[in-house]
């Protein structure tokens, strides 16, 4: 009788991840409004910008570095979104939606704590990719073999994507 009492207690004890699941829908709610916003916010200087004929010395690394860190938020707030799916799902209960959604699109499907870190872990690399690039807009070069060493980079960022993708197609 004690044993049943207390794995149902213990059972029940998995709710407790509906709180890191409401607060990963909650971050990643904030994170799509404030890229949102970013967003607004590059589009308003550069309408501005060429509204006043006027052309910044860094008018267009500065358009591209703002909308990238908005890609690079909108990238984290799915990483927000798929932890708390993914975790809803292992613990709470499978997520009733149609059998469309099933058949279209497997994203959101997780059914192993390996599927969840898969996922979380290749959209993270591709936020680590557009963070690189975010910081590289705004690198001074002063020589050769600094752009080198950049273009060695970028070669070992495309490796790294290549074989990320084919380990996902196994």
């Amino acid at each position: 009788m004690i044993e049943k009492l207390f794995e149902a207690a213990m059972w029940k004890t998995r709710f407790l991840v509906l709180s890191a699941v409401i607060f990963g829908l909650i971050g990643a709610l904030v994170l799509f409004v404030v890229a949102s916003m970013d967003i607004f916010g590059v589009a308003v200087y550069a309408f501005d910008t060429i509204v006043a004929s006027a052309h910044p010395e860094h008018f267009h690394e500065d358009i591209v570095s703002g909308i990238i860190g908005a890609v690079d938020l909108y990238l984290i707030a799915v990483v927000m979104l798929i932890f708390s799916f993914g975790v809803y799902e292992l613990f709470i209960s499978p997520i009733d939606h149609s059998q469309v959604a099933k058949d279209d699109s497997k994203i959101l499907s997780i059914t192993t704590l390996d599927q969840l870190k898969d996922k979380i872990a290749k959209v993270i690399v591709m936020v680590l990719v557009v963070n690189f690039f975010q910081r590289v807009l705004h690198t001074k070069y002063d020589g050769a073999l600094e752009m080198l060493y950049f273009a060695l980079a970028v070669t070992a960022l495309s490796v790294g994507l290549f074989f990320l993708g084919k380990v996902g197609k196994k």
